[in-house]
């Protein structure tokens, strides 16, 4: 019986949506136009202007279509559910936004650690650094980080395919997600969970402590500078950068690695938007205020 209650889950149903719904509606629909055109903006900036066809807004414009990929991925069906009575996703949809979610989450912790090093190169190598960070180089390292988050995604998605679910699924979430996944799931979850774990580690801790490191050297580098207005210039160059750091890896830490004991549902479900929805709308917002170049862009376009 056990058996036969697995093989037809073909949806589940989603607990994480409060009743304020039509609320819930406008709030995500301004997050998501934010999000998309922000990001958009980003990308047509660099684009458009020759100053910033260099390798730093390559990889830029790489984490503006990730941040638009985020958002793309959850929040259009969670828009349609706010006008449902009843929060569903199919089986099948869960396992597609779980393996685009992953690949996206993989891909920009990569990507994150690749500009930390580009930012390294140009400001504790400037003489090495056209050689370093050449065309072919920069496209080779933004499609390692694409493929990074896809295999890695692979092996999540994978493995959760495994996972049975006995009677009504209900998930205590507003998206797919792996953590709301494995605590409902009815046979067993330790490879997800050691998978889960390993890519914590690889995934997750690796590019963040290299993203550390770099920026230490970066700020060895900077206060032996002798000019004030040269420190100035390096800082704010990579102040956006961190910023987007600190926030991206604190709160993937966050969502990853929270215990099961003593969290909501709700708590779950906020850390999760604000993972997932919030900081891609941020992205662009930080990079904006923050960066020079992208400023005087943006006049220029106007």
């Amino acid at each position: 019986m056990a058996e036969e209650n697995q093989t037809q889950v073909t949806e589940f149903v989603l607990l994480g949506f409060p009743q304020e719904r039509p609320f819930l509606f406008l709030i995500f629909l301004a997050i998501y136009l934010v999000t998309v055109l922000g990001n958009a903006a980003i990308l047509a900036l660099i684009i458009l202007d020759p100053r910033l066809h260099s390798p730093m807004y390559f990889f830029l414009s790489h984490l503006s279509c990730l941040d638009i990929c985020y958002s793309s991925v959850t929040v259009p069906k969670i828009l349609a559910n706010t006008v449902h009575l009843q929060a569903t996703i199919s089986y099948q949809g869960c396992l597609a936004q779980m393996f685009f979610l992953m690949a996206c989450a993989g891909a920009e912790c990569a990507l994150l650690a690749v500009m930390a090093y580009d930012r390294y190169a140009a400001i504790c190598r400037p003489l090495h650094y056209a050689r370093a960070m050449r065309w072919g180089v920069c496209v080779a390292a933004a499609a390692g980080c694409w493929l990074w988050g896809l295999l890695d995604s692979a092996v999540h998605t994978f493995l959760a395919s495994r996972l049975s679910f006995c009677g009504a699924a209900r998930l205590r979430h507003i998206f797919c997600d792996v953590p709301p996944l494995l605590r409902i799931a009815c046979s067993n979850a330790r490879p997800s969970e050691v998978a889960l774990h390993a890519a914590s580690i690889f995934v997750g801790l690796s590019p963040f402590l290299f993203v550390v490191v770099s920026y230490l050297r970066i700020l060895a580098a900077v206060l032996r500078m002798p000019m004030a207005g040269s420190r100035r210039k390096a800082f704010s160059t990579c102040a956006a950068h961190l910023l987007v750091v600190v926030l991206y890896f604190g709160m993937a830490n966050l969502n990853y690695n929270r215990p099961s004991a003593g969290s909501s549902p709700v708590e779950d479900t906020l850390v999760s938007v604000l993972y997932c929805i919030v900081i891609p709308m941020l992205n662009p917002l930080i990079y904006s205020l923050r960066n020079q170049e992208v400023r005087s862009a943006l006049r220029k376009v106007l």
